[in-house]
């Protein structure tokens, strides 16, 4: 079936990214309780997760917090956009609708700009290589392949039932 590779495709990179963005969110938090805590991900002084997950650029992508207080309920650790992100992904991504593949295609696209924001500040502002942002960084550029493949497929789909 054409739509296997797809599906199992979405699954495995979503439930990866939700394991990813549950795990960093259990850092950020246990780093906030005990600044003592050392994560699995914390290899060494520049290959540190809870480093960033816990930088100014850990909530609100750094941005929030130039509009709103530190502590507004719209200033979430970035993990918790991504479970958002990742949540949708799966959600929309049972359906075989045009709307769906358009809304996928262009979530994923703002969580590849994401991504690349959050990469140059990884490497240009903190000097710092955190695995768990990487490792969602290439999940979020396979989502949006996968998604732009799925929309390419469903529009021709649809075209030819008219």
């Amino acid at each position: 079936m054409a739509w296997s590779w797809e599906r199992k495709a979405r699954i495995s990179l979503v439930l990866l990214g939700l394991v990813l963005s549950v795990y960093a969110l259990h850092v950020e938090l246990s780093r906030e309780r005990d600044p003592d805590y050392r994560a699995m991900c914390d290899l060494g002084e520049s290959v540190s997760c809870s480093k960033v997950f816990t930088s100014r650029w850990g909530r609100g992508f750094g941005l929030v917090q130039l509009f709103l207080a530190n502590d507004s309920i719209l200033n979430q650790p970035n993990s918790v956009l991504g479970i958002l992100f990742y949540t949708l992904q799966m959600g929309l991504g049972m359906s075989l609708s045009k709307k769906a593949a358009l809304a996928l295609v262009l979530s994923s696209w703002v969580s590849v700009a994401g991504s690349i924001y959050l990469a140059s500040i990884l490497a240009f502002v903190l000097g710092d290589f955190c695995m768990v942002c990487v490792s969602t960084y290439i999940i979020n550029f396979a989502l949006l392949y996968t998604n732009m493949k799925r929309k390419t497929a469903i529009d021709g789909m649809k075209e030819k039932t008219g």
